[in-house]
């Protein structure tokens, strides 16, 4: 599949299944779950083809594996960064003694005041490593990477979860775990 078009089709995919899933009259159930056959449909009425290959191929090669099928690829989802409500059922994990997040200079003075906080998504994404956070932080521009002592937190009572594509998931960050 070319590039190009893989990249603009995870992108709209992205959004359709993690923010607005209405943008093609599509339904997910209360667990981000949608039927594939839907989604192929209502993608070729917004205008934009995709057959089931196209779909498993992106699913499958996504380099931050941002989609999941179920078990007999009937049904997809985003794995995480859902800024609509769903219950994506994840268990809670004990986290590594330190993860990572990734942004930019001109969001540092909230974060020191406030803390990472989820905004519009369900929870704050963390990485396990400073790699992983530098590519998340330099999407917008030059990267900043904060530490965050995930295991004191979690000693402290914060619940910490980890999604199916590896991302470290929390509901708040306070000041006082972050290394800036």
């Amino acid at each position: 599949m070319d590039n190009k078009i893989t990249k603009g089709i995870s992108k709209l995919l992205s959004y359709i299944l993690r923010h607005s899933p209405e943008t093609i009259g599509l339904k997910l159930d209360e667990n981000g779950w949608a039927d594939v056959n839907e989604l192929i449909t209502k993608f070729d009425l917004y205008d934009k083809r995709i057959d089931f290959e196209q779909l498993e191929f992106i699913v499958e090669n996504n380099d931050k594996k941002r989609f999941a099928f179920n078990d007999d690829k009937t049904r997809i989802r985003a794995s995480q960064g859902h800024s609509i409500a769903v219950e994506l059922n994840l268990n809670q994990a004990e986290p590594l003694a330190y993860l990572y997040h990734g942004t930019v200079e001109k969001f540092l003075s909230d974060i020191k005041s406030q803390g990472l906080q989820k905004m519009t998504r369900q929870h704050v994404h963390l990485s396990a490593d400073r790699e992983t956070a530098n590519k998340v932080g330099g999407r917008r521009g030059k990267p900043v990477i904060l530490t965050i002592n995930s295991r004191e937190m979690h000693r402290a009572g914060y619940k910490f979860y980890l999604s199916a594509n590896n991302v470290w998931l929390t509901d708040v960050v306070p000041v006082e775990y972050i290394t800036f």
